[in-house]
């Protein structure tokens, strides 16, 4: 037996690594619950009922989360936890993920993601990382919650609020601004020039003819607000919601990409894995600078950029090509720079 191990700490270790193995929602929030709970105790309560076991009978505390909450405290790593974590592994990611510094594309529950925006940033932390961008989504993705201009500005207020006491450590403003059919963006276009990177990204007519999306792409990439291209064909690879790719003309897009120094986002999401192996090499040849980001709606879910990495290498794309490698500051200055 080893010292005591947070109890709360540790539910909260296995939703993470529960999220990184892409289990359901409800599973991991049971463990955040329980956490919660277990912090809300007064003190002594814990210990009492422990040795009482009588941890069930507190609200959000079953019998596989009394046992965790059990193992921890008594000093042992608890077995759940163990075989979650062996689930949950993925590829290290080699040279790649040890060079990334932060991610460019993170969701909180502002719209469509699970966590509160300071829970993104402290797994993003735990992760070795010194910054994250928060993208959330914009206002006409209305089944994701999507972000109104009050509401973004609002986000901008707590970012700033939450950054003056995670320091060092960073949350860049962002968002994921949809691609709208005729190539604009579903923002205010000041509000867009005042954040610090802004990803681009189609969500809608999906099936439109390749040459009209060929122009829907460009016209968006060639908009000085914008600073990466989110999953470019939009697919989707396993599961129900199997989807394919987006026709539209590789070539064209990620040259006007290149020439107006936007970087195409590698997307780590494993349903996703976009661009697949040969669009990605044929940016890579085509000089394009990358973005390997996790799209991440939990916490859990920001490890899955190794995968991201692990493709990338096999296409040839080296650390030197990717914007996730960069300080704050530089990634700052370039996305500045580009307004």
């Amino acid at each position: 037996m080893g010292a005591p191990l947070d109890p709360a700490r540790t539910l909260r270790l296995v939703a993470f690594h529960l999220e990184r193995a892409g289990e359901p929602t409800y599973r991991v929030r049971a463990f955040r619950r329980a956490a919660a709970t277990v912090e809300g105790l007064p003190q002594g309560e814990l210990g009492d009922r422990i040795r009482a076991g009588t941890l069930t009978e507190l609200p959000g505390i079953g019998k596989v989360t009394a046992a965790v909450i059990t193992e921890a405290a008594s000093g042992s790593e608890p077995e759940y936890l163990l075989r979650v974590q062996e689930r949950a592994a993925e590829p290290d990611g080699g040279q790649l993920r040890a060079a990334l510094r932060g991610d460019c594309h993170t969701h909180s529950d502002w719209s469509d993601g699970g966590s509160p925006v300071r829970e993104m940033a402290e797994a993003a932390r735990e992760l070795g990382h010194d910054w994250m961008v928060l993208t959330d989504h914009s206002p006409r993705l209305t089944i994701a919650r999507g972000l109104s201009i009050e509401r973004l500005r609002q986000q901008l207020d707590l970012v700033a609020e939450l950054n003056t006491t995670l320091a060092p450590f960073r949350i860049l403003t962002g968002i994921e601004v949809d691609i709208l059919a005729d190539g604009t963006l579903d923002q205010d276009p000041d509000l867009l020039a005042s954040l610090d990177l802004v990803v681009a990204s189609v969500h809608s007519a999906l099936r439109m003819p390749a040459g009209e999306m060929t122009r829907r792409m460009v016209s968006a990439v060639s908009d000085p607000n914008v600073d990466v291209l989110g999953h470019c064909t939009g697919r989707i690879v396993t599961g129900k919601r199997g989807r394919p790719e987006s026709a539209f003309d590789a070539d064209t897009v990620f040259q006007a990409c290149k020439e107006n120094g936007v970087a195409l986002e590698i997307n780590s999401r494993p349903e996703r894995q976009d661009p697949p192996h040969r669009l990605l090499r044929l940016a890579a040849e085509a000089g394009c600078r990358f973005a390997i980001n996790s799209d991440a709606h939990a916490p859990g879910q920001l490890a899955w950029q190794s995968y991201g990495c692990v493709r990338a290498a096999e296409c040839g794309v080296g650390p030197d090509q990717v914007i996730n490698t960069w300080s704050a500051d530089r990634l700052t200055h370039w996305t500045t720079a580009r307004r």
